[in-house]
């Protein structure tokens, strides 16, 4: 891929993050912008681990998107740890998006993130962005402006809803107003900067966070252990190997996550081997194995070993 070099003049480049409590749409609002699958989503809170990049052209600006976790009080080294990476990230990005769903009350997360954005004392422009409007009605979702407009003194307030498309254009335009005048980024076509393996491992994990019970997801961690083309297949039908290591911390989560029969592990590997597919473009054979790794969570070398370093 190569860089762009008939921008125009006034042509804008730059970073925008999302920020907001676990599950407030972040991820499918990044995937919805980008127009690709870059972030994985799930109905249980807290999914997002790693800064993702999603990168959007457009002829007259480029927007990358920087998700991070949701901000929460933190319960283990690993929340912590979740914490100081949004914070390290608030600081390096020209404008911040605060999500806020429209299908809930602001409550004390909303109000304590407001107030952790007010340290930033007016040096990065925060847009607030009123998510998931499809779930309620529109005297609801004015309702829910307003009192998102009380919470702060936001540079901009956008109702949005990644589901149906509604206003994305709107809020791509919005945040692009607060980027600097810049040449492109990054080179044109490129969606993410996330390595291959992660988003394997992300979607792996997003697979087995389905139907589980609502304390798994902290519980739970997929590493790539090898990738490699499989040897005696012609250019015109390749097959890729794709070991994938499913970790978690106690036997009995590892038995959730199995199922009766090896059932439920089974359809994670069919579930996720779609997205593989699609993100790698050619067959996949997935090989997923579940470890036990004891209190992984609070372990530093666990976490560094699992891809949880932020230092």
């Amino acid at each position: 891929m190569e860089f762009r070099t008939d921008y125009p003049e006034n042509y804008r480049a730059g970073f925008a993050c999302f920020v907001g409590r676990p599950n407030t749409g972040k991820s499918t609002l990044t995937n919805a912008l980008v127009g690709e699958k870059v972030a994985i989503t799930s109905a249980k809170p807290q999914t997002t681990r790693h800064t993702i990049r999603g990168i959007i052209h457009q002829d007259d600006h480029q927007l990358i998107l920087v998700d991070t976790p949701g901000l929460h009080k933190p319960r283990t080294l690993l929340g912590s740890r979740l914490n100081d990476l949004v914070a390290s990230t608030l600081s390096e990005v020209d404008v911040i998006g605060f999500c806020l769903p429209a299908d809930e009350p602001i409550g004390p997360g909303d109000k304590y993130i407001a107030s952790q954005l007010e340290l930033l004392d007016g040096r990065t422009p925060i847009v607030a962005l009123v998510t998931k409007t499809d779930k309620v009605s529109q005297e609801k979702v004015a309702e829910a402006l307003m009192a998102v407009g009380a919470l702060a003194d936001f540079a901009d307030v956008v109702p949005v809803s990644a589901v149906d498309g509604f206003q994305i254009d709107t809020v791509d335009s919005v945040l692009t107003g607060h980027l600097p005048v810049s040449p492109p980024l990054y080179p044109e076509g490129e969606l993410t900067d996330e390595p291959e393996e992660m988003m394997i491992a992300e979607l792996v994990r997003e697979a087995a966070l389905e139907g589980v019970r609502d304390e798994l997801p902290h519980s739970l961690a997929a590493q790539v252990e090898e990738m490699y083309p499989r040897e005696g297949r012609s250019e015109d039908n390749p097959l890729w190997n794709v070991h994938v290591n499913l970790f978690v911390e106690r036997s009995s989560q590892k038995a959730i996550i199995i199922g009766k029969g090896g059932n439920r592990l089974k359809a994670i590997g069919s579930e996720s081997r779609r997205g593989i597919e699609a993100l790698l473009g050619t067959k996949v054979y997935l090989d997923l194995h579940v470890k036990i790794a004891k209190d992984w969570q609070r372990d530093p070398k666990q976490l560094g070993r699992l891809g949880f370093d932020f230092s």
